[in-house]
């Protein structure tokens, strides 16, 4: 069985959802410039969305590593997680990704890269002092599985544009309030609802497309890291002390809190529908239980 089959679907969907947010952009260009009466905002809402897009492809592994505030380490910084690293990359198939320490005592980690070949791991002191060799292994097993499965391509993506589009629908609402019509011009009061409903409904469709797309792929990650390591319980213990873990990760933030195995900001959790739509992670325990429920 190919550990990464989903791949190709996954590379498709990152271009669906670029079409989609590029689409996005342009409407709202275009009821921006409308308001404006300056069709040029529409051809400078395209020019930004392509160029912030190829700056977050290129780079985007650097901006997350660098906002998180990870540090490189070699083979004789932390020999015990680079040779897991290396042996589950042997399993996997996949090159060993550039490895990088968070100092902070959270037990967390994600992946990062636009594909196996530029990709990167990051892990807290906290992982690395608080697990044992097989959590760390599924630990580790499960950001190898993002890089195989190629979604954390589209997680970068997703981020991107709904940056780019919640930027535009605030330039939308203002407009929308502050923008003058010609009194004889009909139809502006039905575009100015038109505008003022685009502006208030895009980033909130764009969050809840990123945050969905956010909970399935680390499904598909715990089912795909569990292939590797061939043992369920060792993620499944990891992600029992995670949900125990009150550890603050300072670095983190919501522009990054995705792309960590579990969510980084600790205290109460509230429970409910509406707050699970918005969570950037799905339960813990209902990862566990399905990690529990395999059987080899």
């Amino acid at each position: 069985m190919n550990l990464y089959s989903q791949k190709d679907a996954n590379i498709r969907r990152t271009w669906l959802l670029m079409t989609v947010f590029l689409v996005l952009v342009i409407a709202l260009g275009w009821v921006i410039g409308y308001f404006l009466q300056s069709p040029g905002i529409l051809y400078f809402a395209v020019m930004l969305a392509v160029v912030m897009n190829l700056v977050a492809y290129w780079n985007s592994d650097k901006i997350a590593l660098a906002m998180s505030g990870a540090k490189p380490i070699g083979h004789n910084d932390n020999e015990h997680l680079y040779h897991i690293v290396e042996n589950l990359c042997i399993t996997a198939g996949l090159p060993v990704p550039r490895i990088y320490v968070i100092h902070s005592m959270q037990i967390n980690a994600f992946a990062t890269g636009r594909d196996p070949k530029h990709a990167a791991i990051a892990v807290t002191m906290g992982t690395i002092a608080k697990l044992n060799k097989n959590e760390l292994e599924g630990v580790i097993a499960h950001e190898l599985s993002h890089i195989g499965n190629r979604d954390i391509l589209i997680s970068t993506v997703i981020v991107v544009l709904a940056g780019i589009i919640a930027i535009m629908a605030d330039w939308g609402l203002r407009a929308s309030f502050f923008g003058r019509r010609d009194n004889d011009r009909g139809g502006g009061n039905l575009l100015l609802l038109i505008g003022l409903v685009v502006a208030l409904l895009a980033p909130l469709a764009a969050t809840i497309m990123r945050l969905a797309v956010s909970r399935k792929r680390e499904y598909l990650a715990d089912a795909s890291g569990v292939l590797l390591t061939r043992y369920p319980e060792g993620l499944a213990g990891a992600l029992e002390k995670i949900g125990n873990d009150h550890e603050q990760l300072r670095t983190a933030t919501n522009a990054t809190a995705h792309l960590f195995i579990s969510s980084p900001f600790k205290g109460k959790q509230k429970t409910g529908w509406l707050v699970g739509l918005f969570s950037t992670h799905p339960p813990l325990e209902d990862r566990i239980k399905i990690l529990r429920g395999m059987k080899f």
